[in-house]
């Protein structure tokens, strides 16, 4: 039986398990706390990615491993290198494929849809972590040392998603009350399905012409802020979703006692500015639709209300 290697249990990283197994592969899914879906294809390991020699162990006899893991987001700079190296030598030790989760981050702003074929010019923090990461799996492709690609969506939506909406917006419409946000709300932005990633994931695993390049997960059509939020308060049946721009001296205080706040700072030109991404070289591929809009808040607002009624009980 193929095996493959999912490290990372997070929406992507567990919805790419689950996908897998569900087409009959062993999923070993490697976590510090051993945590991951329940299947019987799954095995859940407790180890840290860092530990070169021990993700070498596991990873023993993989076909595939699917580096889905990421760091704190305040600390990608110092923590997202060891991890990105270990899972690399872990490849090249092995002779596993490495196909890894990105973003859109190593573009820096670009004017226009943004498509695989804009070179990589970071003009952040983040945005130079993840161009040096894909940079050096791309390098050791390049000389023969191990098979890779590289997946990237924008700003995640669906069941248990983590993005700019869910955190600083979504919550606000949920509870009828008025959306402060920290950039242009009316800026067109792309919002990506985590289920689509897994999808897109899966695919690229099982194509050999897919190999040694980026590709960006199927994306729904762009939308602002604003038209995301009342669409959104539609699906939940919520109250009329108001929204306001944050101003930008708010945004510096919380920076000094949230660190994620702190982050967004210089991630600012994503909202401020349309932000759109070009999917259709991997629709083209894979045959992939991305997952509506509408259809992805409703699982993202489903997972929210379920985690809110599970801390109650």
């Amino acid at each position: 039986m193929v095996l493959h290697v999912v490290i990372g249990a997070g929406p992507v990283g567990a919805t790419t398990a689950a996908l897998l197994a569900a087409r009959g592969a062993q999923v070993r899914v490697i976590t510090r706390r051993g945590v991951g879906p329940d299947h019987p294809l799954i095995e859940r390991v407790a180890a840290d990615a860092t530990d070169s020699a021990a993700l070498i162990g596991h990873c023993a006899g993989a076909e595939v491993i699917f580096q889905c893991a990421q760091p704190p987001y305040h600390r990608w700079a110092s923590d997202f290198p060891p991890l990105a190296a270990a899972v690399l030598q872990a490849a090249e030790a092995t002779g596993a494929a490495l196909l890894s989760v990105g973003n859109l981050y190593g573009y820096g702003q670009v004017d226009g849809p943004i498509s695989e074929q804009h070179p990589l010019r970071p003009n952040s923090v983040k945005g130079r972590v993840r161009a040096e990461l894909w940079t050096e799996a791309l390098a050791a492709h390049e000389a023969g040392r191990v098979r890779t690609a590289e997946v990237r969506g924008s700003d995640y939506l669906g069941a248990g998603a983590t993005s700019a909406f869910t955190v600083a917006a979504l919550p606000a419409v949920l509870a009828g009350r008025r959306v402060l946000f920290p950039a242009d709300p009316d800026a067109a932005h792309s919002w990506t399905d985590v289920t689509d990633t897994a999808r897109t994931l899966v695919a690229v695993a099982h194509d050999e012409n897919a190999w040694g390049r980026a590709w960006h997960t199927p994306t729904a059509p762009p939308m602002s802020l604003r038209e995301l939020a009342g669409l959104a308060a539609t699906v939940a049946d919520a109250s009329p979703a108001r929204v306001s721009r944050m101003p930008a001296a708010v945004l510096w205080v919380g920076g000094l006692f949230d660190p994620n706040a702190r982050e967004m700072r210089e991630l600012r030109y994503q909202f401020d500015r349309p932000f759109v991404i070009d999917s259709s070289a991997a629709t083209a591929a894979f045959g992939i639709e991305p997952t509506p809009t509408a259809e992805s808040l409703r699982a993202t607002i489903a997972a929210l209300r379920d985690e809110a009624s599970a801390s109650i009980d």
